[in-house]
């Protein structure tokens, strides 16, 4: 449990950098879900929830996307590296080898 509680707050502060508005707001959430079922003593019950907290970094670390206000009408993006992937090209017939 304190292990995936960790890597919770290590995701928040890779995927929140410099926005200190969202990183209290996510600090605040992880540990509200935590202290709310700290007295959970079903065992299936605490793999549910633990399987929940592991897929919330999964979804963290691979889709959210800082983003900038730089004018009234335009937001600046500021993905981290490791979302950047390089594109596969779509083809709609297989090539034959």
């Amino acid at each position: 449990v304190l292990k995936i509680f960790k890597l919770l707050h290590r995701t928040r502060q890779e995927v929140f950098k410099n926005d200190t508005r969202a990183l209290e707001a996510a600090r605040q959430k992880i540990n509200e879900e935590f202290k709310n079922n700290q007295d959970e003593t079903s065992e299936e019950k605490i793999n549910e929830l633990l399987k929940i907290a592991s897929d919330v970094e999964v979804i963290l670390r691979t889709s959210v996307i800082q983003a900038v206000h730089t004018d009234s009408d335009k937001i600046l993006l500021i993905p981290r590296k490791d979302l950047l992937q390089d594109n596969t090209p779509y083809f709609d017939k297989p090539s034959k080898k």
